[in-house]
């Protein structure tokens, strides 16, 4: 089991009230609730950061060499997919 601590959060009293309702709909305490909705939202923005610096990385590599998919062969290959033909990503 992971070690964990405890964190204050203040929350006004719209929020609380529909935190409490909820909790009751899903048979869940607020601290249930409130666990998995930080998860999630840590989820999806280590996501957005990996992905934007990816997009960096990218971006850099361009700068440095010019290389780049042409538009044709993109074009291409995203019509495939739309029909269900999936390959590997031009290069």
């Amino acid at each position: 089991m992971s070690k964990t601590k405890t964190k204050g959060v203040k929350l006004d009293d719209t929020t609380n009230k529909r935190l409490e309702a909820l909790a009751r709909i899903r048979d869940r305490s607020p601290h249930w609730l409130m666990c998995r909705a930080i998860e999630t939202y840590l989820d999806r923005e280590e996501r957005y950061e990996q992905e934007k610096r990816e997009d960096m990385d990218r971006w850099e590599r361009y700068q440095m060499t010019g290389v780049a998919v042409a538009h044709a062969k993109a074009a291409e290959w995203l019509e495939n997919l739309a029909q269900g033909k999936v390959s590997a990503c031009p290069k």
